[in-house]
């Protein structure tokens, strides 16, 4: 029953943080001349240039990022994504129609917009949802990095530059206010994000202890494609035990909590990792 609990919970907070950050959007953000940045942004870029209905926009946008997410994190992440950007979409259609205006100063209003844009997105980021698709190609990406390479990547560098080209394009193609004004919501909601996440665009090590250490790592490497680092260790109640060290992304993190959890009897934590130094 606390299984079922946590994850109806879990879903509540995707569908709040999903309108939260599709509210902002509509009611502040765009309003206020500055656009989500993201494959949001994207659509919002396409959106604004053809006249075609936004939340439609948003959704074939984020619909091939969500399928090779699906495929790579997993179905737990695949639902809750798809739940988040249904929502979001969703949202957009309805605050459309809410008649909302927030009489403040442009600059003021981007900085809480993008703050409430921020912690939406943080909510479900938390939840092991996602709704934005280029988080889900920085992910691929840098685990295609890490097998060819054999070191572990950080996502900010790869997020950094597909935002540069999302406010590019607008700087060029909408106008110079617009690209300002959205790299200032990108530096609010990214802000938040990594306070709310605990830098969820860094390596996180996971520690296990415990007595059966095969099954974990078996699908450790089959589901992740993730090798540990083996060590003995010793409990002062359990005995010996062994303690498995692996790293994963933020991403990858939701997964590797559903193959601990069917592994019973073992104990975990999670840090985050700033660099590793090879």
């Amino acid at each position: 029953m606390k299984k079922i609990f946590e994850e109806i919970f879990s879903l509540f907070v995707i569908v709040v943080g999903a309108l939260l950050a599709s509210f902002s959007v509509i009611c502040i953000l765009i309003p206020n001349d500055a656009i989500d940045y993201g494959t949001a942004g994207i659509a919002i870029i396409i959106s604004k240039l053809t006249g075609f209905n936004l939340s439609l926009c948003v959704l074939f946008t984020f619909i091939p990022f969500w399928i090779l997410g699906a495929k790579r994190l997993g179905k737990t992440f695949g639902f809750k994504s798809l739940l988040g950007s249904a929502v979001y979409t969703a949202g957009l259609e309805v605050f459309e129609r809410v008649p909302f205006e927030l009489n403040t100063e442009h600059f003021l209003a981007v900085v809480f917009g993008g703050a409430i844009l921020g912690f939406g997105l943080a909510l479900i980021l938390r939840m092991g949802g996602c709704i934005d698709g280029s988080e889900i190609l920085a992910n691929i990406i840098v685990d295609y990095l890490s097998e060819k390479t054999g070191k572990n990547h950080s996502l900010t560098y790869i997020l950094l530059a597909f935002n540069a080209c999302v406010y590019i394009v607008a700087f060029l193609v909408i106008n110079q206010n617009a690209a300002l004004m959205s790299l200032l919501v990108y530096v609010v909601a990214t802000s938040v994000i990594t306070n709310v996440t605990d830098h969820f665009d860094a390596i996180k090590q996971v520690t296990i202890i415990t007595k059966d250490p095969d099954n974990i790592m078996r699908e450790i490497k089959e589901q992740l494609n993730k090798t540990c680092t083996l060590m003995n260790s010793y409990g002062m109640i359990a005995g010996e035990n062994k303690t498995l060290i692996c790293y994963v992304s933020y991403f990858e993190l939701q997964k590797m909590k559903e193959i601990i959890s069917r592994n019973k009897g073992s104990f975990s934590t999670v840090s985050t990792v700033d660099e590793i130094l090879r």
